[in-house]
């Protein structure tokens, strides 16, 4: 049973936008959130957060004309409680129940889809290049992008196509013009919106060192170098080749204040090494990594900020509400980043947590190799990014 096959509800019920939720959860507000999908989907991805209680009770359970007291006991009566789902039906469904039972209940709408399209965009305040920085930040998974600013010119690094439009209305409300639209690598977790915003004028940008996997598009675009740079406004994005979590990984450091580490290095953790070869190929990757992380990355002065591509639970934002952070941070607080080699790679290669939802399709994808339209590629990275190694093995203490 999908969700187009659940009955209205007799009772009305109230939703809560995704936006909404997000606000009263930013805001610190305690939130019960009953959650009606399988288990197995919850398991693998939901929302959460210090001040959100989660409750995972499958729809089917609240089918039965008499539903056991057992289940009902598992709802809190003394509080509002969210009910949601995949797309909203299933949730709208078992709210009306629960009202009916004389729950104060609400659903949220279009469920953790509605959640997937919730996108932010924070000012990174401790920048102090050329111009104005953005991180664009996606909760439902931790995807980090980035949107730098100057004299009338901007450009886009690790966009996603499912925001496209969004990219083009906030350069518009900026009064901006977007030049660039620029990977890190070839992203395993999301579709890339590289090649739609390439296909709408704006100059798409991959790195050179990834058109060896297998890039279908590459006399499409502009292919980036190691040291090759590129102007918005008075801004400088210089292209720094950082092979490890794939042998294509670039970061590029804009105006010499923070350095986009795509999926290299995270404000928590590091990259995952065996998403290009699999088990095989790790050590060789993790190696390289080590390599990258020691002579490219924290050879950079100590104030330098590092935004990755993603952030997990485990991350705490900086104080202007920005998952970045000073490299000499970074350096004081993971122990990873400190070890010699052989550590590292034992350490890499110890914990790693299950690899991202559909990567063996969304890569290909990413490549050319095969296609998705709006809708497929949207449902393709509905879930967690996995794409950093175990957080708890490589923090300090």
């Amino acid at each position: 049973m999908d969700d187009m096959d659940f009955p209205t509800p007799d009772v009305e019920i109230e939703s809560v936008t995704p936006d909404e939720l997000k606000a009263r959860i930013d805001a610190g507000e305690v939130v019960t959130l009953l959650d009606a999908r399988m288990e197995s989907d919850y398991e693998e991805w939901h929302i959460d957060g210090e001040n959100v209680e989660p409750i995972n009770v499958p729809y089917f359970e609240f089918l039965e004309d008499d539903i056991d007291a057992h289940v009902l006991q598992k709802i809190p009566e003394d509080r509002e409680v969210t009910v949601l789902c995949a797309k909203g039906g299933a949730s709208e469904y078992v709210a009306g129940t629960l009202k009916e039972h004389g729950y104060d209940v609400n659903h949220l709408e279009e469920g953790m889809n509605g959640w997937a399209r919730i996108y932010e965009a924070v000012e990174v305040e401790r920048y102090d290049g050329a111009g104005t920085l953005l991180q664009y930040q996606r909760p439902s998974s931790g995807c980090l992008g980035y949107l730098v600013y100057d004299d009338g010119e901007a450009a886009v690094v690790d966009p996603l196509r499912a925001f496209t439009d969004r990219y083009l209305t906030d350069a518009d409300e900026l009064g901006v013009d977007l030049q660039y639209a620029i990977d890190t690598h070839i992203h395993a977790d999301h579709i890339s919106g590289v090649r739609a915003l390439d296909a709408v004028g704006v100059e798409g940008v991959i790195p050179e060192a990834s058109v060896d996997r297998g890039v279908t598009y590459a006399d499409e675009m502009t292919l980036a170098a190691d040291g090759d740079e590129f102007q918005v406004g008075d801004a400088t994005i210089e292209t720094v080749y950082t092979p490890g979590h794939t042998s294509g990984m670039t970061s590029y450091l804009i105006d010499d204040e923070l350095l986009a580490t795509g999926d290299g290095l995270f404000v928590e953790s590091v990259a995952r090494p065996d998403l290009e070869e699999g088990d095989d190929g790790a050590p060789e990757a993790a190696s390289q990594l080590y390599e990258s992380l020691q002579e490219r990355v924290l050879t950079l002065p100590d104030e330098t900020l590092i935004g990755g591509a993603h952030f997990s639970d485990a991350a705490e934002p900086a104080d202007d509400g920005t998952y970045t952070a000073p490299i000499g941070q970074l350096k004081d607080e993971m122990d990873a980043l400190t070890m010699d080699k052989d550590e590292f790679v034992e350490l890499i290669l110890s914990d790693m947590p299950p690899r991202p939802a559909n990567y063996e399709d969304i890569i290909p994808t990413n490549l050319g190799q095969q296609e998705a339209d709006d809708e497929e590629a949207f449902e393709l990275e509905l879930g967690p990014n996995n794409c950093a190694a175990s957080q708890e093995s490589l923090a300090g203490d």
